[in-house]
C-alpha cells in the first residue's frame, strides 16, 4: 500500500487529525436536536463504541444547549454542524465546541466570515468545509454542467479561499457524493490540490447493507492510495454501526489494531452451524481490543491449514470441532463447547 500523504496537522479538542496521525473514526448524532437527554445518551453510546469524534446538528439557538450537555458526559471532541447562520457558529464557539462544520460562502459577506474566523482563531477551533453534490454553487455547476469531481473540488477551494483571506488555515475538507466513483475521483483531485487533512465519506450511502458496501469501496480505495485522515461511514442505521463499520474498514487495511476475523464461506463438508457460530464469535469479541486474528472454519481437514496464520481459531467437524493456534491443534471439543472454549483461549492471548 502506498505511503500516506502527510497533510497539515489539525488539533480538534486534543485529538489530532492529519500530520501523519492515526486515521480517526467519526459519526453524527441522529436524535432530534431538541432532545438533549437523547442526544447525550447517544453521544455516550458512540464513545463506548469507539467513536473518536462526534458531530451534532445545531439548527437553531436552542440546540446550542446540546454542546455543554454533551461535553459534560463524553471525553471525545464535539463538532457543531451549522448551515447558513454565522451567529450559530459564534454561539457554538462560545459554548465550548471543538470544531465547526460550516461553509463560509453560505453565511453572507466578508464581515460575517471574519467574525467566525476571529472567534475560531481566538479559541483554537478548526473549521471543516463540507461540499457535496447538492451544495455546489450555481456558477460552478453551470461551468461543469453537473457536480463533477472537478466541480466539487472547485467549490471546496472557493470556501477555503474565504478562510485563507483572513489567514485561517486550521481547515479540514470533505467533498462527498452519493456516487462512489465521483467521490473517489474528487478526493484524489483534492489531495493533489491542497495539503489540508481530508475527511472521507460517501454521502447518503444508504441502509446498513448497501451503505456499508458503498462506503467500503469509496473510503477503502482512497485509504489504499494513502489518501484520507479521518472517516465517517454514513448509514441509515444506528449510528454506533457507523463506528463499527469504520473501525472494520481500518482493520481490513491494517490501519488499525483489534480483532480481525477470518471465516470460510462453508461448503458440503461443513458439519456444524458455522454461520451461527461465526456470528456469535464476532459478537462476543466486538469490544475486544486485542490485536489478534481469529478464524472460524467449517472443515477440520482444511481449516487449520488455510487459517494457519490465525492466532486462534476453530474448525468444525461433525458435531464437534478443533481449537487451534497458529495452525497447531490444541484440543477437540463438542460443538456446543466451541464458543466458550474459543473465548477461553482468547483470554489467554
Amino acid at each position: 500500500m502506498p505511503e500516506r500523504k502527510i497533510t497539515r496537522a489539525v488539533n480538534i479538542g486534543g485529538v489530532m487529525v492529519g500530520g501523519g496521525s492515526t486515521i480517526k473514526v467519526q459519526s453524527m448524532l441522529n436524535v432530534p436536536a431538541y432532545d438533549i437527554e437523547g442526544s447525550v445518551n447517544q453521544a455516550v453510546a458512540l464513545e463506548k463504541a469507539g467513536c473518536e469524534i462526534v458531530r451534532a446538528a445545531i439548527p437553531n439557538m436552542d440546540a446550542v444547549k446540546l454542546i455543554p450537555a454533551i461535553k459534560n458526559k463524553v471525553n471525545i471532541p464535539l463538532v457543531a454542524d451549522i448551515h447558513f447562520d454565522y451567529r450559530l457558529a459564534l454561539a457554538a464557539a462560545e459554548a465550548g465546541i471543538d470544531k465547526i462544520r460550516i461553509n463560509p460562502g453560505n453565511i453572507g459577506g466578508d464581515d460575517r466570515v471574519e467574525a467566525v474566523v476571529k472567534e475560531c482563531t481566538k479559541r483554537h477551533i478548526p473549521i471543516r468545509i463540507g461540499v457535496n453534490s447538492g451544495s455546489v454553487e450555481k456558477e460552478i455547476l453551470n461551468k461543469y454542467g453537473s457536480p463533477t469531481p472537478e466541480a466539487l473540488c472547485e467549490s471546496a477551494m472557493y470556501h477555503v479561499s474565504l478562510l485563507e483571506k483572513f489567514d485561517f488555515n486550521d481547515i479540514v475538507i470533505s467533498i462527498k457524493s452519493s456516487d462512489v466513483s465521483k467521490t473517489v475521483e474528487a478526493y484524489k483531485l483534492m489531495s493533489q490540490m491542497c495539503n489540508y487533512p481530508l475527511h472521507l465519506g460517501v454521502t447518503e450511502a444508504g441502509t446498513e447493507r448497501m451503505g456499508l458496501i458503498k462506503s467500503s469501496i469509496g473510503i477503502g480505495s482512497l485509504l489504499q492510495q494513502g489518501i484520507g485522515d479521518t472517516i465517517r461511514v454514513s448509514l441509515t442505521a444506528d449510528c454506533t454501526e457507523e463506528v463499527r463499520a469504520g473501525m472494520d474498514i481500518l482493520k481490513a487495511l491494517d490501519l488499525r489494531g483489534g480483532v480481525r476475523f477470518v471465516s470460510c464461506p462453508t461448503c458440503g463438508r461443513t458439519g456444524i452451524d458455522l454461520i451461527g457460530l461465526a456470528k456469535k464469535v464476532e459478537d462476543a469479541l466486538k469490544d475486544c481490543n486485542k490485536d489478534i486474528t481469529v478464524a472460524v472454519m467449517g472443515c477440520i481437514v482444511n481449516g487449520p491449514g488455510e487459517a494457519r496464520e490465525a492466532d486462534i481459531g476453530v474448525a468444525g467437524g461433525k458435531g464437534e470441532g478443533l481449537i487451534f493456534k497458529k495452525g497447531q491443534i490444541i484440543k477437540k471439543v463438542p460443538e456446543d463447547m466451541l464458543l466458550p472454549e474459543l473465548l477461553k483461549e482468547v483470554e489467554k492471548l
